[in-house]
């Protein structure tokens, strides 16, 4: 194929950079997928994959003041449009205009103009041409953080190839639908990306065939993604089939097998399957001491004392845990992020075996790291861990200081696409902080805010949106919005009804806010109904002898007999409803459970 590839650039990389060579050929190369980060609380915790992550301004113009004048663009006239040799040269100036570090608009302009050459050159025929400016168009469209825009000129890219002319035809597809693909993530549109994802790999997979080493590339890249969405069983699958092609045609103890065991380990943690993780981590640590990737090797140390730490086997997680730090200490500085992410880990071991003095220390330790980061430091890596060291927080019931350091974590990110799904699972997470700390009105529009932006995103019909939304009625509750919180309720439950199924606890729990809702605005018949189904679901479940067994049989006598008094049917007070739902998520007021996420009550 003419070099259309999709560039995939990892966090910590160098600002866009647009290389069109005066060929009329776009060359690049794939770099390596970034690490999917541990944490899942977030409905994206982890970067996803993107053509770039860098937002690169537009240069003012020189001389702003004055009249300006182009005269590339007062030499070109629309019947010059039909010259062969225009598209070429204007691609050549676009080329040179960004390499000059001139204005992005100025070569966003030459970028355009040459696919209006190419188009009226080529007529009604498929030209890769067309097909690689479109490309470069985008390109320069997401470097200036226009990702709305470049997405127009995606989709006419993918049309403009014919995939019965050859290789090089199904590549370019290929190439524009993963270009897509990373655009739409870059605008947190999971669904979206990962439907253009798919749309590639088949293409890839039906060209270069099933076994082939770009494929598995594609398959592990899609995977990720995959992950990033909590679509486990998904990425799983192709994780495997990873494994299997890097297997057939790779060196034993390669890195690929090693990048690959990685993210397997990441999904069978995700799973719950602890002990097949730790394999996977194993034979991964075992390549990287192979090939002399200390680094690495620390990385490997970290997550395999994650799931040491999920068997409650605590001393190899301090083990491995303090071995990673040593590693870290030693190459990347005393005040490397890295270091703080370990200190957050080892807060958590001790919190978890009731070492809070230890535990609050190595937060400290982290705090101090993040309060004055190193330069090259992402402002991801300072949210995540600011958002990880409040859960603790909140888990020793210091619900204030938690909020703090969550708002520190949004003033870390700038409002850029980018960030947006990190801002969204943050600001949702302060509106569940608020609500703990009594301050309903400024929880429901920090859900509010939540609920709009998912929205925006077409992610309205996940879980995750459907949790937000039983949050967001708990506080209209406290408002005494009843009739808004009825309308979330339900809306929440259509949601999780298709997402977990109606047996599913935090659906159940939905159910239960709801029947309280409908007897508190006088609707005691659709309680009574909700109510008994609860009821029925939590015995053959739970258990007759169960305690929230009993709690909701108490419920449903106390309105089968307020249905019975037609007269003075009285239905259950706001405030005694509000009473049995301050508490969001079932926990106890000690503060010591710890969230794994939004619950419900239940």
């Amino acid at each position: 194929m003419p070099g259309l590839v999709s560039v995939k650039t990892p966090p910590a990389s160098t600002p866009l950079r647009i290389f069109t060579p005066e060929n009329s050929q776009c060359e690049g190369s794939r770099n390596e997928s970034p690490r999917v980060q541990r944490r899942m609380a977030s409905p994206s915790p982890s970067p996803s994959p993107s053509i770039s992550t860098s937002r690169v301004r537009p240069s003012p113009d020189r001389g702003s003041g004055k009249k300006k004048n182009t005269p590339e663009k007062t030499l070109i006239d629309e019947s010059s449009l039909d010259n062969p040799d225009l598209g070429p040269f204007l691609l050549k100036m676009a080329r040179d205009t960004i390499a000059s570090g001139d204005s992005s608009s100025k070569a966003l302009d030459f970028a355009i103009r040459a696919a209006r050459s190419f188009e009226r050159c080529a007529g009604s025929e498929p030209s890769l041409d067309l097909a690689m400016c479109l490309h470069v168009v985008a390109a320069i469209h997401c470097s200036l953080g226009r990702f709305e825009e470049a997405v127009p000129f995606l989709e006419r890219a993918i049309r403009v190839p014919d995939l019965e002319k050859g290789p090089d035809h199904s590549l370019a597809m290929f190439s524009g639908y993963m270009q897509l693909g990373d655009t739409h993530s870059m605008l947190g549109q999971l669904d979206k990306s990962i439907s253009a994802y798919e749309s590639g790999l088949k293409i890839q997979t039906e060209t270069l065939g099933e076994s082939d080493p770009r494929v598995a590339e594609t398959c592990r890249y899609l995977a990720e993604v995959h992950v990033q969405a909590l679509q486990f069983d998904e990425a799983e699958n192709l994780c495997t089939k990873t494994l299997e092609i890097h297997g057939e045609h790779s060196e034993p103890a390669s890195l690929e097998e090693a990048a690959d065991r990685r993210l397997m380990a990441l999904i069978c943690e995700a799973k719950g399957d602890y002990e097949a993780a730790l394999e996977h981590l194993v034979l991964a640590s075992m390549v990287m001491i192979a090939n002399g990737q200390d680094n690495e090797v620390a990385s490997i140390d970290v997550s395999i004392g994650d799931i040491y730490l999920s068997l409650c086997r605590f001393d190899e997680a301090v083990f491995s845990y303090q071995k990673a730090l040593t590693v870290f200490k030693s190459t990347k500085g005393d005040n490397h992020p890295s270091a703080a992410s370990v200190f957050i880990r080892l807060a958590d071991l001790y919190y978890k075996t009731g070492k809070l003095r230890e535990s609050k220390s190595y937060c400290e330790n982290a705090l101090r790291i993040y309060a004055k980061p190193l330069p090259g430091s992402t402002p991801e890596e300072i949210a995540n861990g600011l958002t990880e060291i409040s859960a603790i927080y909140e888990a020793v019931n210091e619900p204030e200081e938690a909020l703090k350091l969550l708002q520190k974590a949004m003033k870390s990110l700038e409002d850029i696409p980018a960030h947006r799904s990190t801002i969204t699972g943050i600001e949702a997470q302060m509106g569940v902080m608020l609500y703990m700390v009594g301050r309903y009105g400024e929880a429901r529009v920090s859900f509010e805010s939540v609920v709009a932006k998912l929205r925006a995103s077409g992610e309205r019909k996940t879980a995750f949106f459907g949790i937000v939304l039983n949050q967001m009625g708990l506080a209209c509750l406290q408002l005494y919005k009843i009739d808004e919180a009825a309308e979330l309720f339900e809306e929440a439950r259509g949601i999780l009804e298709q997402e977990y199924g109606p047996y599913h606890l935090d659906t159940l729990g939905v159910y239960s806010n709801l029947a309280a809702t409908y007897d508190a605005m006088g609707r005691v018949e659709d309680a009574i109904e909700i109510l008994e189904y609860i009821l029925k679901v939590r015995e053959e479940k739970l258990g007759t002898a169960n305690p929230e067994v009993d709690d909701e049989k108490r419920r449903l006598a106390e309105l089968l007999k307020q249905a019975g008094r037609v007269r003075n049917r009285k239905g259950k007070s706001l405030e005694n409803l509000l009473g049995s739902n301050s508490n969001p998520q079932g926990m106890k007021k000690e503060g010591t459970k710890r969230w794994s996420g939004f619950g419900f009550k239940t």
